[in-house]
């Protein structure tokens, strides 16, 4: 009797979520022929780490979306300098290559596996990013920030 129900939950959720789809299409069709799919509600950008050190920089990590492959990413870290009573950017590199990760393990839980920063000038910079699940966190890469600009350690 209780597999019945089961079955019965499970056949009626299908055709909930069925119908719901078959609405939101005609909904988007609707909408506009010429509008984009291509992540209109999607993010394209996400912070994915951050570190402040002392009053001196601002380093984050940010995921960005590619716009011809959703599944890609690029990582941008960017400097930041506190100047006149705000961070302004001073530097950003491209953490690996452009497009060379995965947008959803970069944005996942234990997505940065090593976001390491020191307070000393040149303050070191060591990243390593979770690359899949399954394969483990990527080999660390190593920066120097020496007077708010990013260079290979």
């Amino acid at each position: 009797m209780g597999e019945h129900v089961n079955l019965v939950r499970t056949y009626t959720r299908g055709v909930a979520t069925a119908a719901c789809t078959l609405l939101m299409a005609a909904a988007l069709g609707a909408a506009g022929a010429g509008a984009s799919n291509a992540g209109t509600a999607a993010p394209r950008t996400r912070l994915i780490a951050s570190s402040v050190l002392g009053g001196d920089y601002k380093i984050t990590l940010t995921a960005l979306r590619s716009t011809e492959d959703q599944y890609a990413a690029s990582v941008r870290m960017q400097v930041y300098t506190h100047s006149g009573g705000a961070w302004k950017e001073s530097d950003r590199v491209t953490v690996g290559g452009v497009d060379g990760w995965l947008w959803y393990p970069l944005t996942g839980s234990g997505a940065v596996c090593q976001f390491s920063t020191a307070s000393t000038e040149p303050a070191p910079v060591t990243v390593s990013l979770q690359i899949t699940p399954s394969i483990g966190c990527s080999e660390p890469a190593h920066y120097l920030v020496k007077q708010g600009r990013v260079f290979a350690g």
